[in-house]
């Protein structure tokens, strides 16, 4: 999400040349048809064009929350995150995950961060938050194809063997709770 700078200023531009039209007397509609906009923008730009002038319509600069944390701490938070976890209390293994670093930017910084939040702080300083191996080092290898191959075989269930299951099509039900085509569905049944 976001608009650059320059993504900013062009559509700074149009609105600015919506606001010289509506100054001309041009309807909304008729705005924009000529910018290329939609309907609904020409009409919201000149309900702030009438509210406010053409002040109301420059740009208000980026969008979204700013940065709790200032450019210093955001360089200091770098060098943190180049120390790797251990370094920082995390020794069951090397994995920086957008929790560890919420964690640790509160510990540093006294800023408290959601874990989405600062998965967006890892990506605006150049890193990504990494999802642990599920392997483990002491892993063996041929232990594990060994196992595969006697083991697994005995115990992995194969399942239904083809034409075994069975299906078969619904009946619609009538009103009465029996099917259409059952005896006596379509009239009443012969009471005794």
């Amino acid at each position: 999400g976001g608009l650059t700078a320059a993504g900013r200023e062009r559509r700074e531009s149009v609105r600015m040349q919506a606001a010289e039209l509506f100054e001309q007397g041009i309807k909304p509609l008729e705005v924009a048809l000529r910018l290329r906009v939609s309907g609904k923008s020409a009409y919201q730009w000149h309900q702030l064009w009438r509210e406010g002038g053409v002040l109301a319509l420059a740009s208000r600069g980026p969008g979204g929350s700013r940065c709790r944390l200032s450019p210093r701490c955001l360089e200091k938070l770098a060098a943190y995150l180049e120390q790797g976890p251990a370094a920082h209390g995390w020794v069951e293994d090397q994995v920086w995950t957008a929790a560890r670093v919420a964690t640790l930017i509160g510990r540093k910084f006294h800023v408290s961060y959601s874990v989405s939040g600062a998965t967006r702080l890892m990506h605006r300083i150049g890193f990504s938050p990494q999802v642990p191996a599920r392997r483990v080092a002491e892993r063996d290898e041929r232990a594990v194809s060994v196992w595969k191959e006697a083991t697994w075989a005995e115990v992995k269930e194969h399942g239904r063997p083809a034409g075994v299951t069975s299906a078969s099509r619904t009946r619609q039900a009538s009103p009465a709770g029996r099917p259409k085509d059952a005896p006596g569905a379509g009239a009443a049944a012969p009471r005794s």
